[in-house]
């Protein structure tokens, strides 16, 4: 019964691990989450769309050009009757063609296409900046989903070693059994340690091959493909609070958008106020219009055909005196929006301050958890060995060795993920400072 356990847990262990078919450094999966994450690929069409929006086909610079042309026939039958008596039948043919060609130029605005145009650029420069956050928080998700799959690897291996140790106990508590050097009672202990063991490996594999999933979803590459992640984790030593505050009021991407949200504001209160100045227009044009007739009665005086064309050009001139307020309304409103704009910049630098404060005390606390996990582990891991030999001298109980041995493989875990903890915070320090990207991953 007990080898029939061992065997089906192995073939479903077998089947949730698989076999790895690629090695996925963690700079190689943000190459790939660069060009295939969904969310990253929708912002960079954005940015291409703010783009063409900037360019100088959209800023009203250009003049217009337009070219028009038409034709009509008529076929007219007339019967007129005078007054001697006389009646004459009519039949008159004409036809008319013309064509022209319009060109109409904006001279003078008041200098609202050059602030509407300056603004579209900055609403360009502001999609950028807008791409970049999303980049770093994919980034971030995906570092994130990654260091969690190396700590599931790592767990894996780790509880995979304590199931043997569990399986080579339980087979020492049946030899004992079998030669009446200990009760039922100890191997049936350590058939249920064994038993739970299996079972939080088995779950272990499921949070694993799920995360394995999530972080294929991240990536925008297909769900079941199979890989490994690299374990390792490195820290950046350099850091510190003064350098990280000074990166983020430069490089932060939150902040950045408020700054420009500032100049926004402004471009929309002067092309507000170009309202108040005249509009000034040029146009020229060529028409061509050509009209020829035939009738069945001859009169000498008629035209046959008739043939105009010729040169056209205008200056124009509106000035909106007074509008009832609307520009004046639309000014003070304006200048209220570039206020709220400097109050909300105001804010986020404060909140920024406040995150990257607390984003450090939780870097700082989770390195110090870390050091004392890993005297902790160390610890553990001398008693574990020390309790391994007493056991097998007979010097201690199986409950003192496993509790030795669960102790130690809950300090090894716990030092694991102090390990990640630590760099997931270090992550979301640099991304506050705007140094994520390119950062020692």
């Amino acid at each position: 019964m007990q080898n029939k356990l061992f065997i089906t847990i192995s073939i479903i262990l077998s089947s949730v691990i698989g076999t790895a078919q690629e090695k996925l450094s963690k700079q190689d999966a943000v190459n790939i989450a660069l060009d295939h994450n969904y969310d990253i690929k929708v912002t960079n069409n954005n940015v291409e769309a703010a783009k063409n929006n900037s360019s100088i086909y959209n800023s009203g610079y250009l003049p217009t050009l337009s070219a028009t042309g038409g034709g009509i026939y008529q076929d007219k039958d007339s019967e007129n009757e005078f007054q001697d008596g006389r009646v004459i039948d009519q039949s008159t043919t004409s036809k008319t063609l013309n064509a022209s060609a319009n060109l109409n130029y904006l001279l003078f605005d008041g200098m609202g296409r050059k602030y509407n145009y300056q603004k579209l650029k900055e609403i360009y420069n502001l999609s950028e900046i807008q791409a970049t956050q999303v980049i770093e928080n994919t980034v971030l998700q995906l570092l994130t989903s990654y260091y969690e799959l190396a700590r599931l690897t790592q767990n894996e291996v780790n509880q995979t070693t304590s199931l043997s140790i569990s399986k080579e106990r339980l087979l020492r508590e049946q030899y004992k059994y079998q030669y009446g050097q200990n009760t039922q009672l100890d191997m049936l202990n350590s058939e249920v340690d064994v038993n739970n063991d299996s079972i939080t490996l088995l779950n272990i594999n499921r949070e694993f091959a799920n995360a394995k999933r999530n972080l294929n979803l991240i990536l925008g590459r297909e769900i079941q493909k199979d890989f490994e992640v690299d374990t390792t984790v490195t820290y950046n030593i350099g850091l510190t609070l003064e350098s990280v505050l000074v990166s983020a009021k430069a490089r932060n991407t939150v902040l950045q958008q408020a700054e420009k949200n500032i100049e926004l504001s402004k471009f929309d209160l002067k092309i507000n106020q170009s309202n108040w100045y005249p509009i000034i227009g040029v146009n020229g044009g060529y028409g061509w219009n050509n009209l020829h007739t035939e009738s069945d009665v001859v009169n000498p005086f008629a035209l046959a055909t008739n043939t105009t064309k010729g040169l056209n050009g205008g200056l124009s001139l509106s000035w909106n005196i007074f509008d009832g307020g609307a520009t004046k309304t639309r000014v003070q409103n304006a200048k209220i929006a570039i206020d709220n704009s400097e109050i909300i910049k105001e804010q986020i630098e404060q909140e920024l301050e406040r995150n990257i404060a607390n984003a450090w005390e939780t870097y700082q606390n989770a390195l110090f958890v870390l050091q004392a996990e890993k005297k902790n582990m160390e610890t553990n891991k001398r008693n574990f060995q020390r309790s391994s030999e007493q056991f097998k001298l007979g010097q201690i109980i199986s409950v003192e060795f496993r509790l030795a041995q669960v102790n130690y493989l809950n300090s090894v875990t716990n030092f694991n993920l102090a390990k990640y903890t630590a760099k997931i915070a270090e992550l979301n320090l640099l991304q506050l400072s705007g140094n994520l990207l390119g950062a020692n991953y």
